[in-house]
């Protein structure tokens, strides 16, 4: 396939979302952070005739890749093979579209990391210091951050288990140095204080052209507010040299001789890694990536990344004196919480990738969960109820309900229905009811692209789904029923112009399930590839607005089949089978059964990976002796 590069004269979107480290499978936070957000945002781009690309991979240098690979009794190689291929496998079930998913154990990520490296190192924006690391004489080795746990400083925060890098609790980037009664990880003996040389990167001499950057998307209202105040605190609370090297052999070589038993830290070439895994995608990677005036950058991922994207990513580029594509906007999501806890990767706590595939709940469900629960602002909470009361309230009752009673009405025999032929509708002009409908949804859908545009997607999901519920009430108040035998061309009109309804929301769902919306398109009998783009050029966000007109009468469609089906869970204890079936509801309508389905799935989530792992194998003995 030919690569995607940037087009004269269009508008060029380079999408990035945050890239997710290697040592674990990725949980539900992790994906509605980063990559899922992510997505949704490129697919729309894409509805709307953008010429895209959404890079992402995983992160694979450092620490915590060098722990896994203690931990399993392996290389640090044999582990980034091992857990990128279940992040793919987990993204791929996702129906996460991404252009290229690379990583950054890559030739490209160690020839363009050096190459930055030198640039600073020309330029003067990097200087020599002597730093106190942590030493385990037990290991005979310095300890990277994140080989060291211990009681977080932070005054009111007592996290003991914070890491040498960051406090997974309070947030504050931290020196192992200051951890309060430290351990190290490998073999749990306190570790003594050394003298290590190492690289630092001149963040206060840099700060007048970070600020200059910066100052352009502030006053442009491109970065979301939570990434907008975590930046300012970095800023307020003055920028200081900043190591980016480490005592590791996994990693980044650095090129100097001094320090050639040193590789980059990974906060320094992490972000990199979005270069360079373009550069695994295309030779001419630099068509996006040094090409400010013809491309926008658009980042995502969590608020605990923020500072390495908004001062120190920004400040590495700018250090080169090369003309970098800078970030343009950034989409930060608070956390996602777990039922009354935290998901935790390091904790196995929370609903992972690999468990949303087991409960056998579709992607497109998980998808629009996650989305209409997006922590834009705040931190937002995942319970089993919330997704039962959103599954049956909003894509059963709601939208399942809509598209399966235009469709089924109009592939009723002649007689009863239309003999699945979209009819001739000669009354539009003159059928108020109509005209009126079509006024508040073509308001709705400028309100949409508006949204979707400022990268506020869970708005833009609120209001596609306001489209659907329009459309019911519209079904409601017509009772084209009773039209059918007593005004036909009244009941014409109603079920061309809902049914194009159901194009349209078989389009403007597209980014955020869009495995539902190729069903559509298909019990529609149209291409998926040839559906409404929002293209300003193209005019069909006018056409848009005449949902009649959107598909033409003597069409005929598919097979109409229920969209959404609902969940019965077994409740014996400790089962690990959930079934995922449907029951009737009237002649089209699925349901969750309430107090099965959601004490069955907390109580198999209950507790950490490992927990679980246990009770399986508890589970398999007893069966064993009883057999």
């Amino acid at each position: 396939m030919e690569a995607i590069l940037p087009v004269e004269g269009r508008r060029n979107v380079l999408v990035t979302s945050a890239l997710p480290y290697v040592n674990n499978v990725p949980h539900l936070g992790n994906i509605i952070g980063c990559v899922l957000s992510a997505d949704a945002f490129a697919r729309y781009c894409r509805l709307r005739g953008h010429n895209v690309l959404y890079v992402c991979g995983t992160d694979e240098y450092g620490t915590a890749t060098e722990t896994k690979a203690m931990e399993e009794g392996c290389s640090p190689r044999e582990i980034c093979d091992k857990y990128h291929a279940i992040h793919k496998e987990v993204y791929e079930w996702f129906d996460i579209s991404f252009d290229i998913f690379g990583r950054t154990s890559s030739p490209q990520q160690t020839e363009v990391c050096q190459s930055i490296f030198l640039k600073l190192l020309e330029n003067n924006w990097l200087s020599e210091d002597t730093m106190q690391q942590l030493y385990c004489n037990s290991c005979e080795r310095f300890l990277a951050d994140r080989l060291v746990e211990g009681y977080c400083p932070t005054e009111g925060c007592n996290y003991d288990s914070a890491r040498g890098d960051q406090c997974e609790k309070c947030g504050k980037l931290l020196n192992s140095t200051d951890l309060i009664d430290p351990k190290c990880k490998v073999c749990g003996s306190t570790p003594c204080v050394r003298d290590t040389d190492h690289l630092f990167l001149e963040l206060p001499l840099l700060k007048e052209k970070l600020e200059k950057y910066i100052d352009e998307p502030y006053v442009a209202g491109s970065w979301s507010q939570n990434a907008v105040h975590a930046t300012n605190a970095w800023l307020k609370e003055g920028l200081k040299p900043r190591c980016i090297t480490r005592d590791l052999k996994w990693g980044v070589p650095v090129p100097h001789e001094k320090y050639k038993d040193k590789v980059f830290y990974v906060w320094f070439d992490a972000p990199i890694g979005y270069i360079s895994i373009t550069a695994c995608y295309t030779p001419e990677w630099e068509k996006w990536w040094k090409n400010p005036e013809n491309v926008e950058l658009y980042q995502f991922m969590g608020k605990d990344n923020v500072p390495f994207h908004t001062v120190m990513f920004p400040s590495t580029l700018l250090g080169t004196g090369e003309n970098w594509t800078l970030m343009k906007t950034i989409s930060v999501t608070e956390y996602l919480n777990y039922e009354s806890g935290k998901f935790s990767k390091t904790k196995g706590i929370g609903v992972f990738g690999n468990d949303a595939k087991a409960t056998n709940i579709p992607p497109e469900v998980w998808r629009y969960y996650l989305l209409t629960n997006r922590p834009e602002a705040s931190d937002t909470l995942f319970t089993w109820t919330d997704l039962q009361a959103k599954c049956n309230n909003e894509l059963l009752n709601n939208l399942g309900n809509f598209i399966n009673r235009v469709l089924s009405f109009i592939a009723k025999p002649e007689g009863t229905g239309y003999g699945s032929v979209i009819p001739v509708s000669p009354d539009l002009d003159s059928h108020t009811l109509t005209l009126s409908l079509a006024e508040t949804v073509g308001k709705l859908i400028e309100q949409y692209i508006d949204a979707m545009d400022k990268v506020r997607l869970k708005q833009g999901l609120k209001i596609a789904m306001a489209i659907s519920s329009e459309g019911n009430a519209y079904l409601q108040e017509s009772k084209f029923w009773k039209l059918y035998k007593q005004n036909p061309a009244s009941c014409a009109t109603v079920m061309k112009t809902s049914v194009g309804l159901v194009y349209l929301l078989a389009c403007l769902l597209e980014p955020f399930m869009p495995s539902f919306s190729k069903e559509v398109l298909q019990q529609l009998n149209l291409c998926p590839e040839e559906h409404l783009s929002f293209c300003d050029e193209k005019g069909d966000s006018g056409k848009a607005k005449r949902p009649w007109d959107l598909i033409p009468s003597g069409h005929r469609i598919g097979k109409p089949a229920p969209l959404f089906k609902g969940l019965v869970c077994s409740c014996a204890f400790l089962d690990d089978l959930y079934l995922f079936y449907h029951i009737p509801l009237h002649d089209h309508l699925h349901y969750i059964q309430e107090n099965d389905a959601v004490t069955g799935l907390r109580e198999k989530f209950a507790g950490s990976q490992a927990e679980r792992k246990l009770r399986t194998e508890v589970v398999a003995q007893l069966e064993a002796t009883e057999i």
